[in-house]
């Protein structure tokens, strides 16, 4: 195999061509495989080649909607999108539980997002301190053309700060900026502003009265931070504890107990927490891709925030006071309704539409509730059935599909394992009954 020059600058057919060669001894039914998730809109599909470089088709999720989400008195039909089955379901069942008792109640803490000019510096510090303090003013001012949009919609730079960190690495500095950046996620805002800050920094200290050594500053970079600990949303769901009928064979107070339990095992256990707090990015990485925002940097923060006191915990928390029992999140959430793809790409639009066109801040509270909903869902499952009984029953079509079983021997499968236990090898076994067939784990005793 040889490596390729220029490749971004071949066409689309062009480049499928070479990977057709290259990677598929030249069989060219894979050029049908990749049309088949192709738009069937020229301009759409054109839209969708130009979000990255090097499309050569389209990669389609299952979009899904858990309906009957109150959250502020609101409701809301919340769209997701995931392949994981169970989740939707999960998230939709919780979201009707809590329904009936008083739904979500959301605050938003704060919006504020976070950027930082690295930079060495080499001199006496209050040096430095006293010269940033007397032109911070500069920095603001400076930057007056590429914040006044946002600053019309209520945004801006919301502070900005000189921090030495000298004492995690030699003669290293940062400038700290905060900023608002409304219904917008702002990464491209914010590093705009912190690139036009490390000029100001480097032309501000070169004509400074400082000493001429003082006088550079090697810039090592201008970068967001996709932590934004203060950017906070807060959802809860309470009722008292005798309303907690999930199941006929727990009561209500043996559940609180266990469920109780859980969060707490949660929170004193990383491995265990890894796993709950995976569950709850279920919910809010579904939604987060249906609404055209940036999952990776939502699961980042969300795990760099359950590691803040030292060590890695649990993202929800639960207890029981007078008789009440409460189950809330409170999460960093940097997410956007304007930029970015939210208004190209169509499949977003209609998820955003859906919604009611929120701006950052109910969208915000709309995530953390999918999340929260989705937590309740898997911690309530575990405590009383386990979690199989309702994954496996929803993994039980991809089982079916796998075997390319036909829609009568799904129905026949589907009605089998309503009243047993869902596995691999159980419907292995009963599709090779339906078909008259050996199964594959008797042939293989031979």
């Amino acid at each position: 195999m040889q490596p390729i020059k220029g490749f971004s600058k071949l066409s689309k057919e062009a480049k499928i061509e070479w990977l057709i060669n290259s990677y598929f001894n030249g069989d060219h039914s894979v050029i049908e495989r990749l049309k088949t998730y192709w738009h069937q809109d020229g301009k759409v599909q054109k839209l969708h080649d130009e979000f990255i470089e090097n499309t050569i088709s389209n990669f389609y999720l299952p979009l899904g909607v858990a309906p009957n989400f109150k959250i502020n008195d609101k409701l809301y039909c919340v769209p997701m999108a995931i392949e994981e089955s169970s989740v939707i379901a999960a998230s939709a069942k919780s979201a009707s539980f809590w329904l009936e008792r008083g739904g979500f109640k959301a605050t938003v803490v704060n919006t504020n997002k976070i950027g930082h000019v690295h930079f060495l510096w080499n001199g006496e510090k209050t040096n430095l301190m006293n010269w940033f303090n007397n032109h911070k003013n500069d920095f603001i001012e400076g930057t007056d053309d590429l914040t006044s949009n946002m600053r019309t919609r209520g945004g801006g730079i919301s502070s900005l700060e000189l921090l030495d960190k000298t004492e995690l690495d030699d003669n290293y500095f940062q400038l700290k900026a905060e900023f608002e950046t409304v219904d917008a996620m702002g990464a491209n805002f914010i590093n705009s502003c912190l690139e036009e800050f490390a000029k100001i920094l480097e032309d501000g200290l070169a004509q400074s009265e400082l000493s001429e050594s003082e006088k550079e500053v090697e810039i090592i970079m201008c970068i967001l931070s996709n932590f934004t600990p203060d950017c906070l949303v807060k959802v809860e769901v309470s009722c008292p504890v005798e309303e907690l009928i999930v199941d006929p064979n727990v009561s209500p107070k043996e559940f609180a107990d266990k469920f109780l339990r859980a969060i707490k095992i949660a929170t004193l256990e990383p491995y265990r927490a890894t796993t709950h707090n995976k569950g709850i990015m279920n919910g809010i990485d579904a939604v987060i891709l249906a609404t055209g925002n940036d999952f990776r940097a939502v699961e980042a923060c969300a795990h760099t925030y359950a590691s803040k006191d030292g060590q890695y915990k649990s993202l929800t928390k639960a207890e029981v006071v007078n008789g009440i029992f409460k189950f809330w999140i409170e999460i960093p959430l940097a997410v956007g309704t304007v930029g970015g793809i939210t208004t190209l790409h169509p499949t977003v639009k209609f998820c955003h539409d859906l919604l009611g066109n929120p701006d950052a801040k109910e969208l915000m509270m709309i995530v953390a509730a999918t999340g929260l909903a989705q937590n309740f869902g898997a911690v309530r499952s575990l405590v009383t059935t386990g979690i199989q009984k309702g994954h496996m029953k929803m993994h039980l079509l991809n089982i079916l599909n796998q075997l390319e079983a036909t829609e009568e021997e799904k129905r026949t499968i589907q009605k089998k394992f309503e009243t047993q236990v869902v596995s691999h090898k159980a419907v292995v076994d009963a599709f090779c009954e339906l078909r008259g067939i050996e199964s594959p784990q008797h042939s293989s005793n031979k």
